[in-house]
């Protein structure tokens, strides 16, 4: 928030470094998410992606702090099941008003039986299996992350720990996108008419 108040202050015609490396982290995020879902979902639904991308690498990565592991409550907040549930639950709901608000409550029911009306059961099995897969993959591995993390440092504490915090710093940005882009996938194709 801080960082967007900074920028929008200081937006100008001809950019500054802080705004430049801002605009190309858009572009960067458009072009990437625009190969993988149609440009429309992009272009309407940016703010929930992005948010849903930063509100969970700063959580992972806020589990990389010196002892966040180690003391009550400092834990990143992705470790916790409660947390991840109601990521998966956003993207759960916003997925099925989503559609229906693009495609009326008809035309989005008639997703559920495509290409044949006997898969209506497992169509319907798999709209609940999304938000637990999506919880329980960000919930285990940044709690396996952060317990290898610390028993690594537990038995080694000098040295040894450096490679693994390193390969945390990718492993937590990559956990951010991918959870992102599930999100993005499952909406696109809620709310496109090709389904």
């Amino acid at each position: 928030i801080v960082l967007a108040l900074l920028l929008r202050s200081r937006l100008r015609e001809v950019p500054g470094k802080l705004q430049n490396v801002v605009e190309m982290a858009f572009e960067a995020f458009d072009n990437f998410f625009n190969s993988i879902v149609r440009p429309q979902t992009v272009q309407k639904y940016r703010a929930l992606f992005l948010t849903l991308f930063i509100f969970i690498a700063f959580s992972n990565y806020s589990g990389l702090l010196p002892s966040a592991g180690h003391l009550p409550g400092l834990a990143a907040p992705t470790s916790s099941l409660a947390v991840t549930v109601g990521l998966a639950l956003v993207v759960f709901v916003a997925t099925h008003c989503l559609g229906v608000r693009e495609n009326g409550l008809k035309g989005y029911a008639k997703h559920f039986i495509k290409p044949v009306v006997f898969l209506l059961p497992l169509m319907i099995l798999e709209e609940f299996v999304r938000p637990l897969s999506l919880s329980l993959r960000l919930y285990g591995n940044i709690l396996g992350e952060e317990t290898v993390a610390r028993q690594v440092f537990e038995i080694v504490p000098l040295l040894l720990p450096l490679p693994i915090y390193v390969l945390s710093l990718l492993f937590c940005f990559l956990q951010a996108l991918i959870f992102t882009v599930l999100a993005s996938i499952y909406i696109d194709s809620a709310t496109g008419t090709g389904h």
